[in-house]
Parts: C-alpha cells; sequence; structure tokens
C-alpha cells in the first residue's frame, strides 16, 4: 500500500507537499491527543509539585492561592464602630412605605449589630492578612512556575474540551489521503479501467449522500430553534464529506495510469469500498424513509464516541512505530535457535499476541498494529503464505476476552446483569479452548514433519540472545514506572491508548541509535524495519515519518468504515429487523442457534463497539428473556464477533491483513497454491474459520450440555 509520504512530487526541504499537508498536521494531532491524554496526571503532579514547593504551612499559604493574582480586598477592617452601628439603627427607619412596615422585622439590637461589625471587621483583617501573605509568597520564582503550568493547563482543557474536534480534523486529513490513494478497504483492490470507473461512480455517490445528509442534519439543527452547541463540527462534516465528492468525481473523469485494459462489472462491483457500500445501503434506505439527515445523526455518535476513536488513531500509530523497530525481532531470536516448525512458533506468538490484543480491545486494531510482523516472521520459520496469512488474520482474535479487555469494560457498562470479573473469567477458559484448537488445527494441517534442535544447541544460544533483549525491555520498564511514580498513573485498559505510543516512541529512539543495531536486510524476509533502513538521527526521523505517513492510511480506511458500521447498525434498529426477531423460543437449544447465525452476522458488517451498542439494547433482552445465562451469552457474542470477522465474504480482519501486508503478496499466496487441493487454495480463509467456528459451537451450546446432564 503505498502511503502519503512516498508519492512523488517536487519537494521542499526535502518533504513532498503531501508530507507537509497531510503528514505533519496528523503528527501534530497526534502528539496533542497524547499531550492531552497525558495531560491530567502530570498537570496533577504540578499541582503536586508547587505545593511542595511553593506552599507554607506555617503560613497558611498553599499554590493554589497563588496561580492567579489576588485582588486587593476592598472592605474596611478598621471601621467606626459607633458611627456603624448608629447607621445600621437608622437604615430603613423614617420614611419608609406603609406597606414595609406591616412586615417589618422585630426593633434592632444594637448589641447585636454591634456584634456583627466586629466579626465582619475581624474577617476583613484576615483578608488583608492572607493577602499580604500570599503577595509576599508570589515570587517571581512562582510566577515563572505558575505560567508554566496554567499554561499547560490551558493546552491541556482545551484539549480535553474539543476531542471531537480533534478526532474530525484528523479523520478529515487521514479521509483525504485515503481517497486520494483510493486506499480504501474493499473484497478486492481495483485493477482494470472497468474497476476503477465503478470505484469512482460507487465513491462519488455515496459521498454525495454522506454530504446531502450532513447538509440536512444542521438544517434540522437550525430549524429547531435551539442553539447549537459547536456548530463548527457540523460544517466540518459538511466540507470533508463534499470535498471527498469532489475527489471522486476528480477520478471519475482521470483514469489513473496503472489502470489495466479490460475489466467486468462483475469484478468492478468487489471493487467498490466496504464504506461506499455501508453508505449506499443506507442512503437509499433512508432516502426512501424521507428521513434525509438520518445517516448524519448515526455518524455523530463517531463525536460522542470521540475517546475511543481517538485511542484507536493512537493504537495504530503505536503499531506502525513498532513495526519500525527490531524489537519483535530480538524477542524472536531466543526462539529461532529452537528451529521450531511454522505451526508451533505461530502457536507461541499467538499466545504472546493475546495479551497486547487485550489492551487494544478489538482485533482489527492489532492486525493493522502486528499483522505484517507475524506474517513475516510465520513465513521465515518456513510457513507458506496462506498459512502465515491465515495465522496473522487470527492473531487478534484470540485475547479479545482477556483482562484488561476494554471492549468487556463496555459490556459491563451496559448490561447491569454481568460484570468484568464474571466476563474476564469465563475469558480465560474461552481463550485456551480457541488457542489449543489452532495448535490442533495447525497440527493436523502441517505437511512436513520438524524436529526440535538440540536442546544443547538451542539453549546457548538462546541465552546469548537474551543480551540484546535487555535494553527493550529496560526502556520499557522505565517508561512505565515513570507513570506509575512521576504520574500516579499504572498501565491499563485505560491508560494504554497513551501510554503505548509513548513506549514505542522511546522504544524508536533508542533501536535507531544503538550501537549493535541489525543490518536491516537480515531481519527477516521482508523485515519489520525495511521502509527505513539505517540507524541515527536521520533514520530515527525518517522512521517517525514512515509510521505516520502509514497511520495516515489506516486511520482514513478503518475509522471511515468504523463510522459507517454505525450507519447500519441504524438501518438495522430502524428497519425493523429486530422486532421481527422472535422474543419467545420453543427452548433454549433453538434461541441460541438462532442467536449465533445473528451475532455472526451482526460480526459481519460493523465494528465491535457499535456492534455491542447495538446488541445490548436489542437481543440482550431477548436471550435474558428466553433464560441464557447473561455471561455465557457475552461471551458467545464476542466469539461471535470474532467468526464474523474472519468470514466470508466480508471477513475484515483478512481486508486489513491484506493492507498491511500489500496486495503483492496476497497475490503471490494465490498464486503459489493454485495447482494444490481445495484446503490448500483456501487455507487463509478455511483455517481461522474452523478454528473459531468449532470454537464458538463449544462456547454456544457446551455449558447447555453440561447443565442438561447435571
Amino acid at each position: 500500500m503505498s502511503q502519503a509520504g512516498n508519492k512523488q512530487g517536487p519537494k521542499l526541504l526535502g518533504r513532498s507537499p503531501t508530507e507537509w499537508l497531510l503528514s505533519l498536521p496528523i503528527f501534530a494531532l497526534l502528539l496533542l491527543t497524547l499531550i492531552i491524554g497525558t495531560g491530567e496526571y502530570f498537570h496533577g503532579q504540578m499541582l503536586r509539585m508547587g505545593e511542595n514547593l511553593f506552599g507554607d504551612q506555617k503560613a497558611g499559604v498553599q499554590y493554589f492561592m497563588m496561580r492567579a493574582d489576588m485582588e486587593k480586598p476592598d472592605c474596611d477592617a478598621t471601621p467606626d464602630i459607633e458611627a456603624a452601628v448608629a447607621l445600621e439603627m437608622t437604615a430603613g427607619g423614617a420614611g419608609g412605605d406603609a406597606i414595609d412596615a406591616l412586615f417589618a422585622d422585630e426593633p434592632k439590637d444594637p448589641e447585636a449589630i454591634k456584634s456583627s461589625i466586629l466579626k465582619a471587621a475581624e474577617l476583613c483583617k484576615e483578608k488583608h492578612e492572607m493577602y499580604a501573605k500570599i503577595a509576599k509568597h508570589t515570587t517571581p520564582t512562582v510566577k515563572a512556575y505558575r505560567a508554566v503550568e496554567t499554561s499547560f493547563f490551558g493546552i491541556f482543557k482545551f484539549g480535553t474540551e474539543n476531542r471531537p474536534l480533534l478526532l474530525l480534523l484528523m479523520v478529515l486529513l487521514a479521509s483525504i489521503n485515503t481517497t486520494l490513494g483510493e486506499h480504501h478497504i474493499a473484497l478486492r483492490p481495483p485493477k482494470s479501467r472497468v474497476d476503477f470507473r465503478v470505484y469512482s461512480i460507487a465513491m462519488t455517490v455515496a459521498n454525495a449522500l454522506l454530504t446531502f445528509s450532513s447538509v440536512m442534519y444542521l438544517k434540522m439543527q437550525m430549524d429547531s430553534g435551539i442553539p447549537i452547541d459547536k456548530p463548527f463540527l457540523y460544517y466540518i462534516w459538511i466540507g470533508m464529506f463534499g470535498l471527498l465528492t469532489l475527489i471522486s468525481a476528480e477520478q471519475v473523469l482521470f483514469m489513473p495510469k496503472r489502470a489495466q485494459q479490460g475489466g467486468s462489472i462483475g469484478l468492478a462491483l468487489l471493487s467498490i469500498p466496504l464504506y461506499a457500500w455501508m453508505s449506499l445501503m443506507g442512503g437509499i434506505y433512508f432516502l426512501s424513509q424521507k428521513h434525509f439527515s438520518a445517516q448524519a445523526i448515526y455518524l455523530n455518535q463517531m463525536v460522542e464516541l470521540s475517546g475511543i476513536f481517538l485511542n484507536l488513531a493512537l493504537f495504530i500509530w503505536a503499531g506502525m512505530l513498532l513495526k519500525q523497530t527490531q524489537m519483535v525481532d530480538r524477542f524472536l531470536d531466543l526462539l529461532r535457535p529452537w528451529k521450531m516448525s511454522p505451526e508451533m512458533l505461530t502457536y507461541i506468538i499467538l499466545l504472546g499476541a493475546a495479551l497486547p490484543t487485550a489492551y487494544t480491545g478489538a482485533s482489527g486494531i492489532f492486525v493493522i498494529a502486528a499483522g505484517a510482523l507475524i506474517y513475516h516472521e510465520v513465513r521465515h520459520a518456513g510457513g507458506s503464505r496462506q498459512f502465515a496469512l491465515a495465522a496473522s488474520a487470527m492473531s487478534g482474535s484470540l485475547g479479545v476476552v482477556l483482562r484488561p479487555c476494554l471492549l468487556i469494560v463496555v459490556i459491563a457498562a451496559l448490561n447491569k446483569q454481568v460484570t468484568t470479573a464474571q466476563l474476564y473469567s469465563w475469558g480465560v477458559a474461552v481463550f485456551f479452548l480457541t488457542s489449543t484448537m489452532f495448535l490442533v488445527a495447525a497440527q493436523m494441517s502441517r505437511t512436513k514433519r520438524v524436529k526440535l534442535q538440540d536442546p544443547r544447541i538451542a539453549l546457548p544460544a538462546t541465552l546469548r540472545a537474551i543480551l540484546p533483549v535487555v535494553p527493550y525491555i529496560a526502556v520499557f520498564l522505565v517508561v512505565v514506572l515513570f507513570y506509575k511514580f512521576a504520574l500516579n498513573t499504572k498501565l491499563d485498559e485505560f491508560t494504554a491508548p497513551v501510554i503505548m505510543p509513548v513506549i514505542m516512541l522511546f522504544l524508536l529512539i533508542y533501536d535507531r541509535l544503538r550501537k549493535d543495531r541489525k543490518p536491516d536486510e537480515t531481519v527477516g524476509e521482508v523485515g519489520p524495519s525495511a521502509a527505513v533502513p539505517g540507524r541515527g538521527f536521520k533514520a530515527m526521523e525518517g522512521s517517525i515519518r514512515f509510521a505516520t505517513n502509514e497511520t495516515i492510511g489506516h486511520i482514513g480506511a478503518l475509522i471511515l468504515l468504523m463510522a459507517l458500521s454505525l450507519s447500519i447498525g441504524g438501518v438495522i434498529e430502524r428497519s425493523g429487523m429486530m422486532e421481527a426477531f422472535p422474543h419467545q423460543f420453543a427452548n433454549i437449544w433453538v434461541a441460541m442457534a438462532l442467536f449465533v447465525g445473528i451475532l455472526v452476522f451482526v460480526g459481519m458488517l460493523m465494528d465491535p463497539f457499535g456492534a455491542v451498542i447495538l446488541v445490548s439494547a436489542t437481543i440482550a433482552p431477548i436471550a435474558y428473556n428466553n433464560g441464557i445465562d447473561p455471561v455465557h451469552f457475552w461471551m458467545v457474542v464476542l466469539v461471535s464477533f470474532e467468526l464474523g470477522y474472519l468470514s466470508p465474504p466480508v471477513a475484515l480482519n483478512q481486508l486489513l491483513l491484506r493492507q498491511v501486508v500489500g496486495e503483492e503478496e496476497t497475490a503471490k499466496a494465490a498464486e503459489e497454491v493454485k495447482h494444490l487441493g481445495f484446503y490448500r487454495r483456501y487455507e487463509r480463509w478455511i483455517l481461522p474459520v474452523a478454528v473459531m467456528g468449532s470454537g464458538l459451537i463449544i462456547v454456544a451450546f457446551g455449558p447447555l450440555v453440561a447443565k442438561a446432564w447435571s
């Protein structure tokens, strides 16, 4: 997949116009998102540090009192007591309204008034004394420190209040890049002139429908008479889809030079991006219902979930940064001396991949971040391209049921019938079930026997490989411990989106500056760091830039696809499909079978977070009412979703893997097995579906069988 930073054109200071206009702004937005994410913890520490440095307990002066210049009290600390009492006694007396006299208070007590005035004078004196203390403690050093602290707070506060704006700007720039480069996710890439023509026409109509819906949504808001909160967000939506419409229309008129002659309509329809299909289906449905603003309403849920989508962008960036290091290669050096079979090596890799998948909370994110790394390592170990694609596509499917998966946190928040502890407990059993089934299936399908290396040879080599790994672990621990002790923030499912990119940045810096860095051509068949070879500051800058350019393409393709899945969820919800679904079943076995079918279907169409919201509101109550245990039901949901992401004809995880591995490598995988049997030709599809499908059957019906026998 070509990237923004790789396009040819005139250079300015060694950078293409696309990099200046797209890569640099998105890099700034990603950094700002990191600052905002870290800002809350860092600012809390700055306040504590300010208190320790400048607070004076004896004088009763705290740092927060000096964060801004205090106004001098305007009260009188030494009033004329007798005159004040006399004035208060005469106030409201003669000349008052007769009506007021009917409701007059009791006669005024001079002693009470005097006591009140004395107390007020005492309070005023304390204010003057505190003002003097604060003024005395507000030294030039304090002013300099608070200038930094309040400036940082201003940035943090602005970012926190404007997360939707940051997200929309990021998506705007990324979607321009993805649309210009024709990198949206489709069942097959456009190749022929017919493919490109159908592709661009579909994209033009799809973006025009979204533009129209966004305009109608803004009009609806204006007609409501209620002041619009942050109207600029609506204009960004309109501007983004309007600009994408113009880009797609231009692509209709001007055919790319790489377009091949010929082509067929049937194959061309497969080249239409999933994003466009979703827009067309949703747009046509809502137009038929005369609900013109519906698509924009559902898309606007992305703004409400801006934190999740920004975290997604950070995870993708972290994965692309990891891809530019040799860290994974160094860890795999620990396993290589044993000369494991590709199947056994893949099993170990999948076990190791479960933890980062659990932190991201979605298998698609992990496939984008590490799918290419896993693919090339399996190939390096001798695995076929078909097997490597199968293993890499499901690399993120095993860990979504483990602690601290954010998706499970969302499920527990939306469904009070379950807790995260219950789901995580079941998740461990489901994880070992699916991982073991993969090992069994992989071993059954392997074509040759591989003998492990003699431990007397392998063990010393593994021990020697530990030393180069230690610095990576040290860098990781230093960053994690800094957050824990300096910022009082531990690494968990909530902080991982911020901490992981920071860790990756420091790992990349270390990796590019280390003197014993491997030659890039020795890292795997197509090494993780092959994009930017060499070491030093220049290579480090190039690696960060290349990783950002790759991130842009994935953000534009994946986030827009996830946003449109919310619209499809709206179609499913408003079309009455769920109301047509039976609410009562003859027995629990029939109910579970139907739930499994529809959940896999939902998983094929929607992103996990949007799908969880839809299922929580529609299917889950029906399952509970039919006697299905809530914890059991949600385990079935998670495994069903993962099967949906691996199942044709959509198979989103396979499509995402193709994006990161490349069209050429995917084509080679099909070419090298075209003369073999059915299983070998379609192993990349059959193996993941067989493993997850079998696992789903056991997860769905195993507990019912156990309950029936008990």
